[in-house]
């Protein structure tokens, strides 16, 4: 089977309007984190957003077009993390449940919260990166009230209500078939926490980088992509990325024989996700010449 695939360079919200009802079999993506990253300087650039409320101003309007075009019974897979409050521009140290405010929002639009995965990081790593007071050593040294642990990355996966017509069938009996999820993986994929995801498996982004970009590229990675496609979505299926970026989603789904409609409005990000998904069927191609 070739999967194919389809890509815009525009606002989500606008795009998902053409689309008709009930299309997409699964979805997945990592939305603008409130507005943590300033990604352009568009108008219609959710993570271009004046404070935390408007962020979710601007994302009630891409809900009811989630719910409309993704068929009855199935998924929508939403990556996230909580982000910090600070003191220079919050007031105050702490964090704010980004989590919890997503999943209000896609309930409240008549979504039913389905699951959670909580992805495992290393602290060193995020206490290097951010330099966080709560993850400094030096903290417990001076005052440990002020401590905290290391922040996960979520998987939030939310289900449209009514009967799945074509069910997502998973069998354990023969590896060459798409589908095949023997017990053991089953076991590790069940585990409400995800501790073997490589963080550095992620597709090229460097060429994506605009002029008077923050530094903020990180693209979700691969292998987070290819679970939560594997477990929750059938081969043949349409799956959409609102927010795709360089092309993740669009890469794995590919790779895994589904259909992928990608959705982005940053043009260098979608200049490299064109290339990315250009050059992956061209090698695939090539493979399946010789």
């Amino acid at each position: 089977m070739q999967a194919n695939y389809e890509i815009f360079n525009n606002d989500c919200v606008e795009q998902l309007i053409k689309t008709p009802d009930n299309h997409f079999g699964f979805s997945i993506f990592s939305p603008p984190f409130a507005e943590l990253y300033t990604y352009s300087d568009d108008i219609r650039d959710m993570g271009n957003s004046k404070d935390y409320d408007q962020f979710f101003n601007h994302f009630s309007y891409l809900t009811p077009e989630l719910f409309r075009t993704l068929k009855e019974g199935r998924l929508i897979a939403v990556h996230c993390m909580d982000v910090s409050l600070q003191k220079g521009k919050d007031g105050v140290i702490g964090l704010r449940d980004f989590s919890g405010d997503l999943v209000r929002s896609f309930t409240d639009q008549g979504f039913i919260y389905h699951t959670r995965v909580a992805i495992w990081k290393n602290p060193v790593v995020e206490m290097q990166r951010t330099k966080a007071l709560g993850l400094l050593h030096k903290t417990i040294k001076k005052d440990s009230s002020m401590s905290r642990v290391g922040g996960c990355d979520y998987i939030l996966v939310f289900r449209k209500p009514g009967e799945n017509l074509d069910p997502i069938r998973h069998q354990d009996t023969d590896p060459s078939k798409e589908n095949y999820l023997p017990v053991d993986l089953w076991q590790k994929y069940a585990s409400p926490i995800w501790l073997d995801i490589n963080y550095g498996d992620t597709l090229q982004y460097r060429s994506a980088r605009a002029d008077k970009d923050e530094k903020h590229i990180c693209p979700l990675q691969l292998q987070t992509i290819e679970r939560c496609l594997h477990l929750w979505s059938n081969e043949g299926d349409n799956v959409l990325s609102p927010f795709a970026g360089i092309g993740s989603e669009g890469h794995e789904s590919l790779r895994l024989k589904r259909n992928f409609t990608g959705i982005e409005l940053k043009e260098s990000y979608f200049e490299q996700m064109k290339r990315n998904l250009e050059s992956f069927q061209k090698s695939r191609y090539q493979l399946e010449m010789f």
